[in-house]
């Protein structure tokens, strides 16, 4: 077996062995409920208010701001569905975007279905929203806006900072979707101006299995779980401690190494400049706005499931797209909205580059690459003709 370059880091990160250090004790003598009186459960209760504290710092945030979640989908749920319901009297209007996460388009399917209205803001031919496009799109009964801070797909991103400013001028509650942007751009929320904002832990060097949801102080939020007063009687459930020590190390670490980002953007840039030398290939997405290990690629005359599974078989791991969506045999929501056909974005490939990645990792992937598209494009009747034409 050759070996492994992982080069999917946008769908999940591998736990770093930091993480896994600071997690170990809450597995084994630190057991405490933190919820309990006694000693080892008031161990496990202060354990999670530091660790809340340590990300509300690296935030921007005050501790009492951030809720522990299980995962970026369930923050998101919680944001769009608890100010939704608990704003309603003031109108029944959300503004989102046609390539969100589908935690946030089918969390719009459900408050459709309860009466509630919903605006789609189209993005451009790179994944692009201006402002102006985003004011124009609120009105009076607009109660929340729900935009991403970097697509998942194609890593464009938008100008949240700008977006928040205008809901806030409008008093329109402002959420983002940064699970992709958290570890690999700076976030700070106090500079944002943004009301709440979710993240998730395995894309940052954390499990599986933990999140976060930042929500401002003010902001009325109905509650997820009722249960035992969790997380200030908003989340009922015993916290899982472990996970969330875990998760306060990755985001400490992750930030503390934004400094490595442009030799992670170097990596992409040189993949972008010889894998668009393969015919009929094209990168998706804004190359000045966009996220600096994420690069999103079409061949035409190919499937891009083939493609992975032949990717997979000489060592490298790499996607189609949302790694949430790729057992769907329907084209990519994202690449259609930016205006590809479905014929094209059928052929889409995603490459996440992370810190772990090298020069050598590029240098094998452009080894393997053009080969393995030829291979498929010898194979279909459409390429045939097109070269038949040519020759």
């Amino acid at each position: 077996m050759p070996p492994l370059i992982y080069a999917d880091n946008a769908a999940t990160t591998n736990v770093r062995p930091e993480v896994l250090e600071e997690m170990l004790p809450y597995f084994g003598p630190e057991y405490g409920n933190p919820s309990s009186l006694y000693s080892i459960g008031r161990k496990a209760s202060l354990a999670i208010a530091d660790a809340r504290e340590r990300i509300a710092r690296t935030l921007g945030a005050k501790p009492n701001e951030i809720y522990f979640t299980s995962c970026g989908s369930e923050s998101d749920n919680w944001a769009i569905k608890g100010a939704a319901h608990a704003n309603a009297s003031k109108g029944k209007h959300i503004i989102t975007t046609v390539y969100e996460h589908h935690a946030v388009l089918h969390t719009m399917d459900s408050l459709k279905k309860e009466g509630f209205e919903i605006t789609y803001l189209k993005v451009d031919s790179e994944g692009l929203i201006s402002p102006e496009e985003f004011e124009a799109a609120i009105r009076p009964d607009t109660i929340l806006a729900a935009v991403m801070y970097a697509n998942n797909e194609i890593g464009t991103i938008l100008p949240i900072k700008e977006f928040a400013a205008i809901a806030k001028a409008h008093k329109v509650l402002f959420f983002t979707d940064a699970v992709q942007a958290v570890g690999n751009i700076p976030v700070n929320v106090s500079e944002l101006g943004v009301d709440m904002l979710s993240l998730s832990g395995h894309k940052i060097h954390a499990p599986k299995g933990i999140g976060a949801l930042y929500v401002r102080t003010g902001v009325r939020l109905g509650t997820l779980i009722d249960g035992g007063g969790q997380e200030r009687g908003r989340r009922g459930g015993t916290e899982n401690v472990a996970y969330i020590r875990g998760l306060a190390k990755a985001l400490e670490l992750a930030v503390a190494e934004l400094d490595d980002m442009p030799r992670v953007a170097a990596l992409r840039d040189r993949l972008a400049r010889e894998i668009v030398k393969i015919p009929y290939s094209r990168i998706n997405g804004s190359m000045t706005h966009r996220l600096p290990g994420n690069l999103n690629v079409s061949f035409e005359f190919i499937e891009g499931e083939s493609l992975i599974l032949l990717l997979d078989m000489a060592g490298i791991c790499a996607s189609t797209g949302s790694a949430c969506s790729t057992a769907s045999l329907e084209p990519s929501h994202v690449l259609l909205s930016i205006g590809l056909p479905a014929e094209k974005a059928h052929g889409s490939l995603r490459l996440t580059l992370s810190h772990g990645n090298t020069e050598q990792d590029v240098d094998t992937i452009l080894e393997k690459l053009p080969p393995i598209v030829q291979r498929l494009r010898d194979m279909s009747p459409l390429y045939e003709e097109i070269a038949h034409k040519k020759s």
